[in-house]
């Protein structure tokens, strides 16, 4: 170890003197730690909830989703079908019809979106499994309903009276004098409600593919949108490019849509306030490395007996405010590593034992859900480390020695 190392770390661990200078750089150490484990926390823990809403939509969206790029609907014979329930990694296509939908039950009302679903829609998001009541039954006088939806039109399982389901006719422009003349009715009973996430409970209603093309005047076989479930260790992005490969065209009537795109708005406020919260946490990375720049100026100011004495030792200035600059990395160094440390056993505790709870009321998870990712712990490494060296180097320089 070179002399300016050795002259740091003494400065730092010596037990001969316990001057404020000392007790204050000890102080900005723990600052630092403190702001270093602070960012590794609240990162995974907004991680974790990131994961925790997103396996959510997942749950209700499909893995790939084939919608017309123009127009709202199309018909299987005018697409290449077998082109896509042939393409490597795809296991089952499942049609789609959704509209919205005027639903009445008893003196209650609701509008929602109304996805009408073909056979195997159960294997394709496992929606059967995350019923709060009832039983899975798809069927075109059965109805399974998002639970905010459910208890807002006041419905129960099993129901004596059918829920009424209202849609404008195709192709009509005025709402006609009657019910009858403006709208297509159907009529069927709930079989069953689900709790996913907020926006999906109180938007949707499953239903039988017959039903919604029977409302809307479809053909047997036109739909909104086919469903893709892929194959066991398919990767999504893989097949949505060779699908794209094989049916887009400048002139392409379908798009490949996967669960960033089917929920795009969500995913860039995710991104946007991930960055938010690391720039104000990087804010307070910069107010701690102050109190290293103070600590570090009173250090140099306390230690002019020290420095004339190594200069008429031989040291150059150069050498003496690398002995400065290596104290006050060093003291950067120990607190980042300490930071990273405690942020680290924090988040696995939390992931283990679930030290801290969400609370009494009916959440999805009972504690918070924590998600460490090794470029979160990489970025705030070289976050902290370049902040604080910056302000030491900037510290040391300007001192006179």
């Amino acid at each position: 170890m070179r002399i300016e190392g050795l002259i740091a770390v003494r400065y730092l661990f010596a037990r001969r003197q316990r001057s404020v200078v000392n007790i204050i750089s000890w102080i900005s150490l723990v600052g630092l730690m403190v702001s270093t484990a602070a960012l590794i926390i609240v990162l995974s823990v907004y991680n974790g909830i990131g994961e925790l809403t997103k396996s959510l939509f997942n749950t209700f969206d499909p893995e790939l989703v084939v919608e017309p790029a123009e127009g709202k609907t199309f018909r299987l014979t005018e697409i290449p079908y077998s082109t896509i329930a042939g393409a490597e990694g795809v296991a089952e296509v499942v049609p789609l019809a959704s509209e919205s939908a005027w639903i009445t039950y008893s003196d209650q009302q609701a509008i929602v979106t109304l996805r009408g679903v073909g056979e195997g829609y159960a294997r394709l998001t496992g929606l059967d499994t995350l019923l709060a009541d009832g039983r899975y039954d798809i069927s075109d006088h059965s109805l399974i309903l998002g639970g905010e939806i459910f208890h807002r039109l006041g419905m129960r399982i099993p129901s004596p009276t059918p829920a009424t389901v209202h849609i404008p006719k195709r192709g009509t422009t005025s709402l006609g004098m009657t019910m009858d003349e403006a709208f297509n009715i159907a009529y069927a009973y709930p079989a069953a409600n689900f709790f996913i996430q907020q926006d999906i409970d109180r938007r949707y209603v499953v239903t039988d593919i017959a039903l919604v093309r029977r409302l809307m005047d479809y053909a047997p076989d036109e739909c909104t949108a086919l469903a893709l479930r892929l194959a066991h260790g398919a990767d999504a992005a893989k097949v949505k490019r060779e699908l794209n490969s094989s049916l887009l065209t400048p002139h392409s009537p379908l798009l490949i849509k996967d669960r960033y795109d089917q929920q795009p708005l969500y995913f860039k406020v995710f991104r946007t306030e991930r960055l938010g919260i690391y720039l104000i946490l990087s804010l307070i990375v910069l107010i701690s490395t102050l109190s290293l720049v103070a600590s570090l100026s009173l250090l140099i100011i306390n230690k002019r007996g020290d420095i004339f004495m190594l200069r008429s030792m031989g040291m150059t200035a150069r050498q003496v405010r690398r002995s400065f600059l290596a104290e006050g990395l060093l003291i950067c160094a120990v607190a980042v590593a300490a930071g990273l440390l405690i942020g680290f056993v924090v988040c696995f505790l939390q992931q283990q034992f679930g030290l801290i709870r969400m609370g009494d009321g009916n959440f999805v998870v009972e504690a918070f859900p924590v998600a460490m990712r090794a470029q979160d712990f990489l970025w705030t490494f070289l976050l902290v480390m370049v902040l604080s060296s910056l302000s030491v180097a900037l510290t040391v320089r300007r001192a006179r020695i």
